[in-house]
């Protein structure tokens, strides 16, 4: 039998809750360890659902901002052709 260890999913609303954790106080190691999963994927979790502030005070996490660059630069074809 295979291990699956790392085929393990994990849904949006546990990442944020990991990362909420964090954001609370929670040392990665000790995240890492209560819910098995290894430090550099709560780091990719935390760059991926941590807001940045934007310069009219408002806020997206860099991930929403991918996706609405994205949308622009798709605006921006469908004008040009």
């Amino acid at each position: 039998m295979t291990n699956h260890k790392n085929d393990k999913r994990y849904n949006d609303d546990f990442r944020k809750m990991v990362v909420d954790l964090y954001h609370s106080g929670q040392k990665i190691k000790d995240l890492s360890s209560e819910y098995s999963v290894s430090e550099v994927t709560i780091y990719a979790w935390i760059k991926k659902f941590t807001p940045m502030e934007l310069e009219n005070g408002s806020s997206i996490t860099p991930d929403n901002y991918a996706k609405l660059q994205n949308k622009c630069f798709s605006y921006k074809r469908k004008m040009i052709s």
